[in-house]
């Protein structure tokens, strides 16, 4: 017979237990799958996949996805769909960049994807890309000293400053691999002209932040993803160069070979692999420019991108090393929040919620949103007290977010802007169809956790009863409660929220 465990002894061992992660970063070029346990402060590879999927190439002028495109990152997602088994939700992102930032029509393959995968895909700002890129690339370094990271991709470029796991600076510009192959060699003609144009084009978008990060400075610079990886891959087969490393001469001999081979079809080197060649002439373009810009002799490449740093910063989501939390502060601060106002009004909004959230189906995850939402709801008072509910949603929805995806800036913009006044449903109904519901519930509560707190108290006042059938909900309030003012805030809100197709009935 066993004897009991120590409850601490239990608890390491379950500390150290691994968890299965999975990232697939649906870039512009490459599709990418990447399943490892995490454990000990490190990641265990299980499976890694990447095809070529090139939805940058996919865009019609009017940036629209074509149909074979769109099937083409069906059929790869397909193939990926059973390395996820035994993967649980919350242990899974799926994060869409640029090509899905641009596509008019993502949505449509967004909503396919979803359907066919069961899990929601993220598409993520420019900067957010760049500081996981950092985050992928500083863990497989593992070293000290101020780095460039620089990862060419097909739709666009990152560059991040930063320092062990600390970016310092963060940009994401618009040119990559794929979508300069379709610019400057889209009849499949290499030429010094066209490479030149090409070069000149990428030192054109480098000229903003040419200066200030040169004036920042880093020792190390350093690639990642496939461009880079290529282009060491070539330089390191034909002898010129260490492993791993990319010269400014190497880079120049491979500008020269590229050139004689006058058209895509026939650029062919050792360690290039052919699904590549196509968008290799762009590549280097942005690469030679990259080195021309910032004065560099050299860099080596690190095996360590977005889809590592996604599930790096998948460990730390939704707890106390979560990226978001220092977001929120710094736009608490940034925005000189009440913070007194904010963290009563969360927490009405919490004690509301737990009422409720069994007849609404409601998660833990949707209760984290609409405390931040709250603790966030009066940011827009540092532009104008008239109207501040609509440029907090605006600040929220528009502003680069570390940490948050975009349908995550979307839900706070979205519960920022409904908290007061007239419901939105113009805004409401541009949501995607399966997040309405939920959305209007949490900024229902949201609603409800304001006026509470109306006359800014110094602490929370009591939370009344709250109850949930269906879509109509119940507030009792407390025979002892005054309340004239707060009253003739509740009837106007059931007003509002009738008016909305909601209901709302006051009781004692």
């Amino acid at each position: 017979m066993s004897s009991p465990q120590d409850p601490a002894t239990t608890s390491q061992e379950a500390a150290s237990d691994p968890r299965r992660l999975a990232a697939i970063d649906l870039g512009s070029n490459s599709f990418h799958l990447l399943v490892a346990n995490y454990q000990d402060d490190r990641l265990q590879v299980v499976a890694r996949l990447g095809e070529k999927v090139q939805l940058a190439a996919g865009l019609d002028e009017d940036g629209m996805l074509d149909e074979a495109t769109m099937a083409r990152a069906l059929e790869c997602l397909a193939r990926f769909a059973p390395f996820l088994e035994g993967v649980t939700q919350d242990h899974l992102r799926v994060v869409g960049t640029n090509a899905l930032r641009d596509a008019a029509n993502s949505e449509t393959l967004i909503e396919r994807a979803e359907a066919n995968l069961g899990h929601r895909i993220e598409i993520i700002a420019g900067r957010e890309e760049a500081r996981l890129i950092y985050l992928g690339a500083a863990h497989a370094l593992a070293e000290d000293g101020r780095r460039l990271i620089v990862d060419i991709g097909g739709g666009s470029t990152e560059f991040i400053i930063g320092e062990r796991f600390e970016p310092l600076a963060l940009e994401s510009l618009r040119m990559g691999c794929v979508t300069f192959t379709r610019r400057f060699f889209g009849d499949g003609e290499i030429s010094e002209k066209r490479m030149r144009r090409a070069e000149l084009a990428a030192l054109s978008e480098l000229a903003n932040i040419r200066r200030p990060y040169r004036e920042l400075g880093w020792q190390d610079p350093v690639g990642s993803s496939g461009t880079i990886k290529a282009a060491a891959a070539v330089l390191a087969a034909s002898g010129a160069t260490q492993e791993g490393v990319i010269t400014r001469e190497g880079l120049a001999e491979l500008r020269r070979r590229l050139i004689k081979a006058k058209r895509l079809d026939r650029v062919s080197m050792e360690g290039l692999k052919p699904d590549r060649a196509r968008v290799f002439p762009a590549g280097m373009a942005i690469l030679g420019a990259i080195f021309e810009a910032f004065e560099l002799e050299h860099m080596r490449y690190a095996d360590g991108a977005l889809r590592e740093g996604v599930l790096y910063d998948l460990v730390g989501r939704n707890s106390a090393e979560d990226s978001r939390l220092k977001t929120l502060d710094n736009l608490s601060r940034g925005y000189q929040v009440d913070a007194r106002q904010a963290d009563n009004v969360a927490t009405t909004a919490r004690a509301l919620f737990d009422q409720v959230r069994g007849d609404w189906e409601l998660s833990d995850v949707q209760a984290r949103f609409l405390e931040w939402a709250a603790r966030l709801h009066e940011i827009g008072l540092a532009i104008s007290h008239s109207q501040f509910h609509r440029h907090g949603a605006y600040l929220l929805e528009h502003s680069d977010l570390p940490g948050f995806s975009r349908p995550e800036q979307r839900l706070l913009a979205f519960l920022v802007r409904a908290h007061r006044r007239k419901f939105p449903l113009k805004e409401w109904q541009a949501l995607p169809a399966p997040d309405r519901d939920s959305h209007a519930r949490l900024a229902r509560l949201l609603r409800l956790a304001v006026i509470l707190n109306h006359s800014r108290p110094e602490q929370p006042p009591e939370t009344p009863r709250l109850s949930a059938s269906g879509d109509a909900l119940t507030l009792g309030l407390g025979s002892d409660d005054d309340p004239a003012l707060l009253l003739n805030d509740l009837e106007q809100e059931a007003t509002y929220q009738q008016a909305a197709g909601f209901g709302l009935t006051l009781g004692r």
